[in-house]
Formats: structure tokens, sequence, C-alpha cells
């Protein structure tokens, strides 16, 4: 349960707003999300960033070693470059080829490891692997703009300035692994290297390191069809190319499976706004920082395009509201007591979910000193929070469902709509699918997804339980009850762990799951391609290795 609140202080929004789909599906970054904390950390702690071997030949073929030396501990990502027909090139999960793939590797790789490796990353799922690689990725190329700058760096000019904003990255990764899939090392052999405490920590440094490999890729090859008068980047242009991701349903089922982790994710970001709405005061230098971010924001959205209708309709809708808030955020409103507060309920009441989501963000963006702590506090082990509570009376259960599962028990489950879809695991990749149930087989493989379907079976099996029972002994009679018995109890541990809306239902659009988990990663751009899956931008703007410690790197999200 949560402490009591120190006086003054504004509670947390309630779960029942925070955990709805539609909400979820409309997140964005914050200071706190994974990628930021982690750049804040490499420059804090000085991590050392070097590129001990580069052997590329003008195809785009051959071998590249990122070190990162962080706290006297050495990781590599060792990148190997291919040539790839166009025809084999596709951001689906079923290929077999790419034009790049990367493994994070423990240590700095010899020379026979190196050669082990590149028998083996170059075929991702199929290869084999030590408990020295942490992270597994492949990646192809954004082949209109990679053309584009290829060309116009050999022919000794800049790239188009729109060209390079409009796409945002040169590659784009299709799948990032960590935790031990496929054979790599699983998170235990990493929780107490300090650099990763963070969730995804890993993941994400491998793709900062995916980014440096592709700017230093286009160079070389620039240098190698260009000769002499080849030229480099513009260092404010390379700063404006991030990498692309490509992420389809594998994803979604995460934030349900970990329920402990989401609440830690969420009640960081929802403790932060908090704090920030309870400031009696602003001072100039927060309120100069939202009002940069909130014209870098305006900036930004002219770039962020989609075919996707839905979210096309939310990106104007959002350029609206920051007009909106811009308009509303005055001398006089800073003036008044808790201004962040007046701005969050003008938000509240005045704009659409993108823009009260995105007024999250912005109101967090200048209070670094009193919200940063809290990105170390979402991670979680989450092993304790599944042990299940026998002595538990089922009266208690049954309050604890009327308390926390509401929302469960107003959608019927008779009605065909609401249990149309099934979720599930493809035999051939081993990644989560989405089944339609009425009109596809294999619903007897379904994944225990359904939260909602299972607390509402369980609530009717309470009613004819003696309600002093144990929990203990109600599930030795019924033991398929155990999966909702845990989530409620873990529930009421962790308030944001559930996700409050049916997840089978017909009218389900998957990438509301992606898009949120996405955003805590620190995700930008979110481009449907359909409702299962999205093509996003990590590191667009982000400081380099060597820049990381300059003075006003810390908002180059919002493009300063």
């Amino acid at each position: 349960m949560r402490s009591p609140l120190p006086q003054n202080a504004v509670p947390l929004r309630p779960p029942d707003v925070v955990m709805r789909l539609d909400r979820l599906g409309s997140a964005h970054q914050t200071r706190l999300s994974f990628l930021r904390a982690m750049l804040r950390r490499m420059r804090v702690e000085g991590w050392r960033v070097a590129r001990p071997v580069f052997e590329i030949d003008a195809r785009g073929v051959g071998t590249a070693v990122y070190s990162v030396e962080a706290n006297g501990k050495i990781v590599s990502l060792v990148s190997f470059g291919h040539e790839l027909a166009s025809e084999k090139r596709t951001d689906r999960v079923i290929a077999e080829e790419w034009d790049a793939t990367f493994v994070l590797f423990e240590g700095l790789p010899t020379a026979q490891d190196i050669a082990r490796l590149q028998s083996n990353v170059p075929k991702q799922e199929a290869g084999r692997y030590l408990a020295t690689e942490l992270v597994l990725a492949r990646a192809n190329r954004s082949v209109r703009l990679f053309d584009h700058v290829l060309e116009a760096l050999a022919e000794g000019r800049q790239p188009d300035p729109a060209q390079v904003e409009a796409v945002g990255y040169l590659m784009r990764t299709t799948a990032v692994y960590g935790n031990g899939k496929f054979g790599i090392a699983d998170r235990d052999r990493i929780k107490d290297f300090s650099a990763f405490a963070g969730p995804f920590r890993a993941e994400m440094l491998t793709v900062y390191l995916v980014r440096l490999f592709t700017l230093d890729l286009i160079e070389h090859l620039a240098r190698l069809h260009g000769g002499s008068k080849a030229v480099v980047l513009d260092r404010s242009l390379r700063r404006r190319l991030g990498i692309g991701n490509a992420t389809g349903l594998g994803m979604a089922p995460f934030l349900v499976r970990h329920p402990a982790l989401i609440d830690r994710w969420v009640s960081a970001r929802e403790t932060a706004l908090a704090r920030v709405r309870a400031l009696r005061q602003a001072d100039q230098r927060a309120v100069t920082i939202f009002r940069a971010a909130l014209q870098g924001s305006r900036r930004g959205l002219r770039a962020w395009t989609t075919s996707d209708d839905v979210q096309a309709g939310r990106i104007a809708a959002l350029g609206d509201d920051l007009g909106n808030i811009e308009r509303f955020a005055t001398e006089r409103v800073f003036a008044a007591p808790r201004p962040w507060d007046l701005i969050f309920r003008f938000a509240e009441e005045n704009l659409s979910l993108e823009g009260q989501e995105y007024t999250v963000t912005l109101l967090i963006e200048p209070h670094g000193d009193l919200v940063d702590d809290l990105a170390d506090s979402m991670a979680i082990e989450e092993g304790t929070s599944f042990r299940i509570d026998g002595t538990m009376r089922c009266r208690d259960l049954a309050r604890s469902i009327t308390r926390d599962y509401g929302w469960a028990s107003a959608l019927d489950f008779s009605e065909k709509r609401s249990i149309a879809r099934f979720w599930y695991v493809s035999e051939e990749k081993l990644e989560p699918r989405l089944g339609e149930r009425f009109e596809e087989p294999g619903m007897e493989q379904e994944l225990p997804l359904a939260i909602g379907r299972e607390v509402v079976a369980l609530s009717a099996a309470l009613e004819r339980e003696e309600e002093g029972a144990s929990v203990a002994a109600f599930l030795l009679a019924h033991p398929e009850h155990r999966h909702a018995v845990r989530r409620i109890q873990i529930a009421a541990r962790h308030p944001y762990s559930e996700i409050r809306d049916n997840l089978i239902e017909a009218r389900l659009r998957p990438i509301d799951l992606l898009r949120c988990k996405l955003a805590f990663f620190g995700a930008t751009r979110f481009d449907p391609r359909s409702d299962r899956w999205l093509r996003i931008t990590l590191f667009q703007g982000a400081p380099f290795p060597d820049d990381l410690g300059t003075e006003g790197t810390e908002h180059w999200i919002y493009g300063e």
C-alpha cells in the first residue's frame, strides 16, 4: 500500500484513468524514459566509447567493434555489415537476411571471438551463442535516405536537410533481443552491473552504438566511393539522424506479463508529475525550459507523419493542443500559485488524450533536480511479487476484486465481440500473435492474457465459496484460478500493474500496447503501419559520446 501523502502533495492520477488502452496508446517519452536515463548516466559517470575495429569494404560488408568502458567494466558492440538484395529487405520478423547484424558482447572480443560471432550473429535466432552475448539485433537500411546521403557526401556536398528530417534515420532495427532470448545471456548475468541497473539499459546502449555504426558507415562508404572530394556529415545534420525501429506484436504481451514492473514504470512517471504539480511556484529557469520544449515540440511535430488515419488525426489535434497550451501558459499563469497544476488541469479539461499526455511530458521536462532520481526506481525483482498468499480469506479476495477490478466486472464476455480474439505463440518464430477466435484455428493454445475474463470467472466461483475459507483451500479445489488470484494480489500492492481494458475484444488496437512500452523506451514519431505494427525513431537529436558533457545537451530531444 502507498504511504500517506505529504502535506500539500498532489495525489497521483488514479489507475482507472491512467491504465486505459486509449490513454496508454497516447503516451509520449519523458526525461525518465530509458534511453534518456541511460545517456544521463553515461554523462555523469564518464563512460568511454572507442572503435577498435572498423574493417568495411565499399559494399558495406565487413566488421566493426565499438567498446564502452563504464565503471571499470567493458562491453562491446560487434557489428557485421552485409550485402543484401533489395527483394530480401523487409521489416517482417520472418526475414532471414539483413543489411547489418549486431551483438552486444561482454568484454573486448578477441579475433577468435569475432570469428565465432561472425559464424553465428548473421544467422540471428538460428545462431549459437554463449553467456558473453548480452543483446542480439539486426537492422536494414532506409534505402531512399541512405542512398541520398551516400551520394551527396561522396560528391562533396551535404544531403538535403528536409529529407534528413523527414526520415530521421539511415537504418532501422527490426529486432533487439535481450534477457536470454535464443540462448544469449540471461538477465541475471548483468543485473549487478551498475551501468545496466535500469530497465532495458543494455538494449538502449546497443541501439545507441548501432546509431554510431550507421553514421560511421555512411561517411566511410562516401570516402571509398568519392575519394578526395568526399565530405563528412555536417555536425547538426549528423545529430538529426537517429535509429529507426519496426516493432510488431511480439512486444505487446510484455505489458501484461510483467505487472509489477509496469507498475514501477508508471508509478515513477505519475510520481514525477505529482511532484511537479505540487510546486507552489515556478522558477524562471524551469519556465524557460518549458517554453523551449514547447516550441521545439511544435517544430518537431511538422516532421511527424503517418499514413495511419487514426494517428494522423491525433497528430493534427496535438498541433492544435500545443498551440492552446502556449496561449494558456502566460506570465499571469506562471505568477499564480501552483502554476504547473494549472497547466495540467487546463490540459485535462480542454485537450485531446494525445495532448493531455504530451502535457505530462512538458511538465516533467524542466524539473530534473526534482524527478530524475525516480529513474532509479523503475526496476524490480519480480519474483517476490508472484508468491500467492494462501492465508488470505476469500471474502477479502472478493473485496479486492470489487476495489481494483470494477472495470472487468462491467465487461460482458457472453458477447462474441468481447472474446473475438486470442493471443498465442507462433511455432515458426516463437513470437506472440493475435488470432481471430471464430475464424482461425489454434485457440486451444491461447495465452493467459485476458485478465478481465479470468477475474470475472474467479468472481463467479467465489460467490459459491464460504467467505471465511482461505485462498489456499479454494485453490486446492479450483487450481484453474491460480493465475487470476495472483494478479489480484499483485494489483493490491502495485496499483498500476493492470491494463484496465479487454485485451481480446474485436476493437482492440494492439499498437496501443506497443506505443506505451516504446514511449517508456524513449521513442518518438510513432507511425502505425497497421493496427499490429509500427515504426518509430530512437535517439534522433541525441548527443554523441564526445559531446555528452556539453552544457545544454539534456533537452536534445526537442531539437536544441
